[in-house]
C-alpha cells in the first residue's frame, strides 16, 4: 500500500544507495571535501559508502528499519564535518556555487528530519483498553 512514509523511505534508500554507490565511483571528490584535520581520507569514505549502502539496505527490512534509520542518522551527523568545511571554505571549491553549499545544509537538517520520521516504527498500545 501507497503511503507518504513509503515515499520517504523510497527517498532516503535511493539517496544513500546512490551516496554509498559514489563512495566508490568517486572517491577522491568525497577525499577532497573532507577537513584537513581529519585522517585517513580514503578508508573513511569507503567505511562510510559501506554504510550507507547497509543503511540503505536496512531500511527497507521492517525489523530493521529503526535500528538501520538511527544508523544512517548518526551517519548524517558524522558527515557533518565535510559540509561544513566546504560552506566555510568556498574558495577551495571554486566549481561549487557558494549559494549551493548553504543549500546542503538544509538539505541535511531535512534529511535528518525525513529519516527520522520514515523509519519509526508505529507505537504499540500497551495500555489495557479502558472499560
Amino acid at each position: 500500500m501507497f503511503t507518504l512514509k513509503n515515499l520517504g523511505l523510497a527517498f532516503v534508500f535511493l539517496w544513500f544507495m546512490g551516496g554509498g554507490i559514489a563512495h566508490f565511483t568517486n572517491t577522491e571528490f568525497f577525499a577532497a571535501i573532507m577537513p584537513p584535520y581529519i585522517g585517513y581520507h580514503t578508508e573513511i569514505v569507503y567505511i562510510s559508502g559501506v554504510f550507507e549502502i547497509l543503511g540503505a539496505i536496512g531500511i527497507l527490512i521492517p525489523a530493521l528499519r529503526q535500528w538501520a534509520g538511527n544508523g544512517l542518522l548518526l551517519l548524517v551527523v558524522c558527515v557533518s564535518p565535510a559540509n561544513i568545511h566546504m560552506w566555510l571554505n568556498p574558495g577551495l571549491f571554486p566549481d561549487v556555487s557558494p549559494v549551493f553549499l548553504s543549500g546542503r545544509l538544509v538539505v541535511q537538517v531535512l534529511l535528518l528530519m525525513l529519516i527520522w520520521w520514515c523509519t519509526r516504527m508505529p507505537e504499540r498500545s500497551s495500555a489495557a483498553p479502558a472499560v
